[in-house]
């Protein structure tokens, strides 16, 4: 997990990633992980390529960064356009990212409906056409998520892995599932394997890795470049550490994250926005408790953002029962 591996000319530190998430990948969460650390590469929310050329990254929700965070984070893109894809990962290669993340994965029907995410995978040429602008467009990392398809069968994503190769992609972020399962059936890991096997590029896999056995047998029977953690990142934000420099959390771990979230996110959001993504990150967190349902039932009822310090100060105190792994009915 320590050794560094080349995307396009530029080296990944190590080989554990924030994987490419919608709501949750935002500048406060990012920080609470940096300070933390032992990952490779964090990837942004998903940002809307019509919007990213005119956005202001000190006003925007979700097109904003610290400066000190830009060599390893990668800007993940959404649109069902070349040229505005193009355009907009043209402005994310101007502000000094590490990379540009093209996202062909994401199944929400908003964002299905609008040609975007998953739904390009419906029209392959489409996608690679994109790929193919923003390769002509930038010469920074590019980056494609996507999943299997809209049907299980693995000789699509492993066409698509090639014609995005050749189209100019540099690494892919693959998860294993088809589209409309979101999460109602596990991933097959050994299609990641068939991926890895059929280009050049790095192959960063993503799906169900919750624990670090998970994580080497993904390694192991894949033989992926990295893996991308996503809700499991969300429920222990120093996994990363944990996983990749032997850290040791300390027993109030729990509630010193979520102090320190607390505060980063009233930093960064005004108080109505920072408790709605409090109340996300906790769907999540909460995984982590024997009563973690309950302790979530109180937090989302909670109705301002000055009530959220106090409950967390007596929710998450210590002695408080954890589960030997997070509970999965949460993901």
């Amino acid at each position: 997990m320590n050794v560094p591996f080349q995307v396009r000319s530029s080296t990944v530190s190590k080989r554990l990633c924030l994987a490419p998430m919608a709501g949750i990948g935002h500048i406060a969460f990012r920080h609470l992980l940096s300070e933390f650390g032992g990952y490779g590469l964090l990837f942004m929310g998903m940002c809307n390529a019509k919007a990213v050329p005119h956005e202001n990254r000190f006003k925007s929700q979700v097109f904003c960064w610290r400066n000190e965070e830009l060599p390893y984070l990668v800007c993940q893109l959404f649109g069902s356009k070349p040229e505005d894809m193009a355009t907009a990962a043209k402005r994310v290669e101007q502000e000094g990212f590490f990379g540009v993340d093209l996202n062909f994965g994401c199944s929400v029907a908003a964002i299905c409906k609008k040609n975007c995410g998953a739904a390009l995978l419906k029209s392959p040429d489409l996608a690679i056409q994109i790929v193919s602008a923003v390769r002509k467009a930038v010469s920074l990392p590019i980056f494609v998520k996507y999943r299997t398809g809209w049907q299980d069968d693995p000789a699509f994503p492993v066409l698509m892995a090639k014609s995005f190769e050749s189209a100019g992609a540099d690494a892919l972020v693959f998860h294993p599932r088809v589209a409309p399962d979101r999460r109602t059936r596990p991933p097959k890991w050994e299609y990641i394997a068939k991926v890895k096997q059929s280009v050049h590029i790095p192959v960063i896999g993503n799906g169900n890795v919750v624990d670090e056995a998970d994580c080497e047998r993904m390694f192991q029977t894949t033989q992926c470049d990295a893996i991308a953690l996503g809700r499991i990142a969300i429920a222990k934000p120093w996994i990363f550490s944990t996983w990749t420099n032997n850290s040791i959390p300390p027993e109030d771990i729990h509630l010193r994250c979520v102090t320190r979230y607390h505060d980063l996110l009233r930093l960064y959001f005004e108080p109505h926005i920072a408790l709605l993504h409090f109340k996300r990150f906790a769907n999540y967190f909460c995984a982590n408790f024997t009563y973690g349902h309950m302790m979530f039932k109180t937090i989302r009822n909670i109705k301002t953002w000055n009530d959220m310090e106090t409950h967390c100060l007596r929710l998450f105190s210590p002695p408080i029962q954890l589960n030997l792994k997070p509970n999965q009915n949460f993901f």
